[in-house]
């Protein structure tokens, strides 16, 4: 360790924050690093949105960014490249956080070149189980190791580190890479392989997209029987239905404010998605949200959080 630094905080043996104190000024300052081993490994991050932006500024402050790149250009943001190419090929992991897989297909046949031992990919857009067997037979035929790390948690999770990941690649992976993800996240929960990963996070996103329509149609039930919001939601605290969802939309429904925190069409997006699940089409909650997505979608609420489902009952 360089003279003159001394461990503030040990985080599982990974995680330092290394504090110096300048002789002539009296300043202190500290410097946050993670460590992989005993080399600092770098990521960049493909796709800044409303999560990668978000992402991509944490990995910023605790020093690790070394490359960041997006479809609609922003120069400005912290390590910007002008290609996904040349973010691949200036770090070690290179996180993806777009919309679907056809973008994430995209992303890959681009910086392909740059992958190959020593780099690493980590998957985090909401794909299904066959591309991501797609993507990872790419990603590993270069000799490069692939992680698929969907995640749950909204804007305000991500600003406050409190997303969870759904990891699925193999053992050494997931450790390896666990301590630069908890740069960003809560907890990283292990769930199989890649395929079961993506299947996993489509499930949970069905299971939100049902508890938003019964919330509005509960809510609009209510409101049409003059019963106020007000007393709507103290109830529903005390009801074993409440859930970390409705707290979530809870102000969203009280002020009628859809800015999105997840927009109506990654939603849609992903019901179409777990359709094509192992016959799944026939689900009846599946095919009722994927017909209400869509509904939503062609009423032009598509950038809006997907809350908006309840004014489709008015």
């Amino acid at each position: 360790m360089e003279r003159g630094l001394r461990v503030e905080q040990n985080c599982g043996g990974r995680e330092w924050v290394l504090v110096r104190k300048n002789k002539k000024t009296g300043f202190v300052f500290g410097v946050f690093v993670c460590f992989v081993g005993q080399i600092m490994k770098t990521i960049g991050v493909l796709g800044l949105g409303i999560i990668g932006s978000v992402w991509a500024r944490h990995y910023h402050a605790a020093g690790v960014l070394a490359g960041t790149w997006n479809r609609t250009p922003q120069p400005d943001f912290p390590h910007w490249k002008a290609t996904p190419l040349a973010v691949a090929q200036a770090v070690d992991i290179v996180q993806i956080v777009v919309a679907d897989p056809p973008a994430v297909r995209m992303l890959l046949a681009q910086i392909l070149p740059a992958l190959g031992p020593g780099k690493t990919v980590v998957q985090s857009s909401t794909i299904d189980p066959h591309s991501s067997e797609e993507f990872y037979q790419a990603v590993t035929a270069r000799g490069a190791r692939y992680l698929e790390a969907p995640f749950t948690g909204s804007k305000p999770a991500a600003e406050q580190k409190q997303v969870v990941y759904y990891v699925g690649g193999d053992a050494a992976t997931v450790a390896d890479l666990d301590a630069v993800l908890g740069l960003v996240s809560l907890v990283r929960l292990p769930i199989g392989d890649h395929k079961q990963a993506t299947a996993l996070k489509l499930a949970m996103n069905l299971n939100i997209a049902a508890q938003m329509e019964a919330l509005s149609e509960a809510i609009t039930l209510v409101r049409r029987a003059g019963i106020s919001d007000d007393v709507f939601f103290g109830a529903l605290a005390r009801n074993a239905s409440q859930s970390g969802l409705a707290k979530l939309k809870e102000p969203k429904l009280r002020a009628g404010d859809f800015s999105p925190q997840f927009s109506v069409k990654h939603m849609l997006k992903d019901m179409r998605l777990a359709s094509g699940i192992g016959g799944c089409e026939s689900f009846p909650v599946l095919a009722a949200m994927r017909e209400r997505l869509a509904a939503a979608d062609q009423a032009g609420l598509g950038d809006q959080d997907f809350s908006v489902l309840v004014t489709l009952l008015k």
